[in-house]
């Protein structure tokens, strides 16, 4: 996990460093994707989202109680953004996991540890063109397997959106870094929003639809500030 960690870092860092001012850019398997006219719903799956204090010493510190204001937060906004550009019904997995006996639930789980795996693998191969994929070219090929499938049959959705996202606030300590390195031409990050979703089909596993967030400004604690994050993670949403 910690080797994970690192490695999203480091991703993150060669994305941030490439497409600073750079507009946010979308991946689909085809340029006019839509979804299904006959789709019952789209079903969110549990959202692997973290917010972070960041100490003077550049360490973040997990705080549950922004992460869990967060989850509700992007929740909402997610539901509001689908049904009034899709007017396709948000089906929450974690609500309704009850429906998942405990093989399945573990299943679940597992799609969202391969979820983050397989952004992560996208972030690197599809947005740092020194890591571009000859065998791929412009092509977007890109699954979480056929395992998923068993969530159609439970759910009676034809998609899933799966969303990964870490925020980062700056500490008085970190602000005070920042200032003094600035004063001594020295470059310190404060504070950073990432992460990514994906859109998958359920009857193959397939990422059809995929995008980036990235960006220093933007607060997930608060209900406008997180919908307007949310606007930037679904941009290009498929209707």
């Amino acid at each position: 996990m910690k080797v994970l960690r690192l490695a999203a870092i480091i991703i993150f860092t060669f994305i941030t460093l490439g497409a600073a001012g750079c507009a946010t850019t979308t991946h689909k398997t085809t340029p006019n994707l839509s979804l299904r006219a006959d789709t019952k719903g789209v079903l969110l799956m549990p959202m692997d989202i973290e917010l972070s204090a960041l100490t003077a010493g550049g360490i973040l510190e997990p705080n549950a109680s922004w992460t869990a204001d967060a989850k509700k937060f992007v929740h909402a906004a997610i539901n509001e953004k689908i049904a009034f550009q899709n007017k396709a019904v948000l089906i929450d997995c974690k609500t309704d996991s009850l429906k998942l006996d405990a093989e399945q639930q573990k299943l679940q789980e597992q799609l969202i540890k391969l979820h983050e795996a397989v952004g992560h693998t996208i972030l690197k191969h599809k947005y740092i063109p020194l890591f571009n994929l000859p065998n791929k070219k412009e092509e977007f090929d890109w699954t979480l397997g056929e395992n998923a499938s068993f969530l159609k049959e439970k759910f009676g959705t034809d998609y899933a959106l799966f969303v990964y996202l870490r925020d980062s606030y700056a500490t008085a300590g970190r602000v005070a870094v920042i200032l003094v390195a600035s004063a001594l031409g020295v470059g310190v990050s404060g504070g950073q929003q990432v992460g990514f979703a994906s859109l998958v089909d359920l009857d193959t596993g397939k990422v059809i639809w995929f995008n980036r967030l990235m960006r220093g400004v933007g607060d997930l604690r608060n209900k406008e500030n997180a919908a307007s994050s949310v606007e930037v993670l679904l941009t290009d949403f498929p209707t």
